[in-house]
């Protein structure tokens, strides 16, 4: 079996054995997974789709988040459109899991099971039926728990024991090859969401401290004009020029922006034409520089500006086929700001399964310009000054 991942420039995982797949999910997920269900498509025309999703509990009911994969580009991502929900059925995740691969051309599926038999064995055995109806063929079905596994689709106890084998990632040849290629596996999704996390001790006295002079600034033009429209026109001025001048420093020099600088970007992003501006001018051939520059600020901003950077952030994550770093993202912005309409956008685009490569904004700056109804001229002379 090859994990056949392509679009950046890491090597492909040859996945040949039960420990070799064992190994090479937390580096798809980016993360170790924990009580969940895992599902990998691949020979599929836009690389690799690894999917995840909470094991069942009785008690619960509804849908269960999915995670996509990091480096790979997982069109699945969470499958509630909203905030993180319970669990559905086993027979309704299986038929969502076959569902996505099948639409995104997979034709071989690798599933597996993390946790004890009663939970994970009812998502097996809906899983591979509804991937055989929908023509994806299962390659291997394992459950891990603890150091061992065992095959769903082996019936040889001389390979396949009752007790189960056991298994040693850190000796695996995949999980060297991903530390070599400069993949990280952390410890879980929730170690994953603090990595997007608001900072805390003195960075959050400074950013406190400088978010009130941004807001002091905003209230200042709001005294002088007396006029929203003419308060409005101003912030989108400035913000329009601001931004530019960030993304042309990240796209030159990847520097980070000071607190200063954080905290009016926050405020100016509450305004659409400005964030709108901020997300075209995300670059697809520096994706790495704006995932960095878009984490520092979701980090640092104050939680009432956060929803805006924290969708840039989820776009430029999912853009380079890191999924879960945009799910944990889109996590931030519905704390923010439950009706946030840009991240309901990116979570449906994630969660209808879609690769990376067709959920990436092709405008332009000038075509966004002309959008809003500017002229051309206009914006080049913004561009110019």
């Amino acid at each position: 079996m090859t994990n056949d991942t392509h679009g950046d420039d890491r090597s492909p995982m040859v996945i040949s054995t039960p420990q070799d797949l064992i190994s090479a999910v937390p580096y798809l997920l980016g993360f170790h997974p924990q009580n969940s269900f895992v599902a990998v498509g691949s020979g599929g025309p836009h690389g690799t789709c690894a999917m995840r999703v909470d094991l069942p509990l009785a008690e619960r009911a509804p849908w269960a988040p999915l995670d996509s994969t990091d480096g790979s580009w997982c069109g699945a991502g969470e499958t509630d459109a909203g905030a993180r929900a319970g669990v559905g059925e086993a027979e309704a995740i299986g038929e969502r899991v076959a569902e996505t691969l099948a639409r995104n051309g997979f034709p071989l599926a690798l599933l597996v099971g993390y946790g004890p038999a009663g939970r994970v064995t009812p998502l097996i055995d809906a899983t591979i039926p509804a991937l055989a109806e929908s023509g994806v063929r299962v390659r291997e079905a394992l459950r891990v728990e603890d150091d061992r596994f065992w095959s769903y689709l082996c019936t040889d106890p001389a390979c396949c024991p009752a007790e189960g084998n056991r298994f040693d990632i850190t000796t695996s040849s995949i999980a060297a090859q991903a530390i070599l290629d400069g993949q990280v596996a952390l410890s879980g999704r929730a170690e994953l969401a603090r990595t997007v996390a608001p900072l805390d001790g003195a960075v959050r006295a400074s950013m406190r401290k400088a978010t009130r002079c941004a807001e002091e600034r905003l209230f200042g033009w709001v005294e002088e004009a007396l006029d929203p429209a003419v308060v409005r026109a101003r912030i989108i001025g400035d913000g329009l020029g601001f931004v530019r001048r960030l993304m042309d420093r990240v796209g030159s020099e990847g520097t980070m922006p000071t607190d200063d600088e954080i905290a009016w970007l926050g405020v100016v992003l509450t305004h659409l034409r400005v964030r709108d501006e901020a997300w075209v001018r995300v670059d697809l051939d520096r994706l790495d520089r704006h995932v960095e520059f878009w984490r520092a600020v979701l980090c640092r901003v104050e939680q009432p500006y956060a929803a805006a950077p924290a969708c840039l952030l989820a776009y430029a994550a999912f853009s380079r086929g890191d999924g879960g770093l945009a799910n944990v993202a889109l996590d931030r912005a519905f704390d923010a700001d439950p009706d946030y309409s840009m991240a309901g956008l990116l979570r449906d685009l994630i969660s209808a399964g879609l690769p990376p490569s067709e959920a990436r904004l092709r405008m332009t700056p000038a075509e966004l310009a002309e959008a809003y109804g500017e002229h051309a001229d206009s914006e080049q002379e913004k561009e110019a000054s």
